[in-house]
């Protein structure tokens, strides 16, 4: 039998196609089953955007099956932490979690090499939550 995850997280962004895609890829990658990952979008997209995908698997992360999922009530009463990608969505507001505003560089439309940056600093801001997380 599994251990209950120390925490659940959800990340939101617009498409549901880029940043959010890219953080619960390393999140996922990085604390395994101890956090339980999330991802939704307000006016998610067709796919996952291909550049995030590249560049993602030059660190190998594979999310070239991860598919963009709308937003729900439940989704966010489910999480302790909802995280959004500095895209002003709107999330519905319940007592007791913690909500993050990441301000980040949407990667719609760039190429693999205008999204390294983006999914460096995610890799950061995700080493760091698992820390918080950690130590709660």
């Amino acid at each position: 039998m599994a251990p209950t995850p120390l925490a659940s997280v959800l990340f939101v962004c617009v498409h549901n196609a880029g940043r959010s895609q890219m953080a619960a890829g390393f999140l996922t990658h990085l604390a395994g089953d101890r956090i339980e990952v999330r991802s939704a979008g307000s006016l998610p997209g067709d796919q996952v955007n291909p550049a995030a995908v590249e560049a993602m698997k030059e660190v190998g992360i594979d999310i070239s099956t991860a598919r963009p999922k709308v937003l729900t009530t439940e989704a966010v009463q489910a999480s302790d932490y909802v995280i959004t990608m500095g895209c002003g969505d709107a999330c519905p507001i319940f007592p007791g979690k913690t909500y993050l505003d990441w301000t980040l560089e949407d990667p719609a439309g760039k190429g693999v090499e205008a999204v390294r940056p983006i999914r460096d600093e995610i890799k950061n801001r995700i080493e760091a939550l698992i820390t918080e997380i950690d130590t709660r």
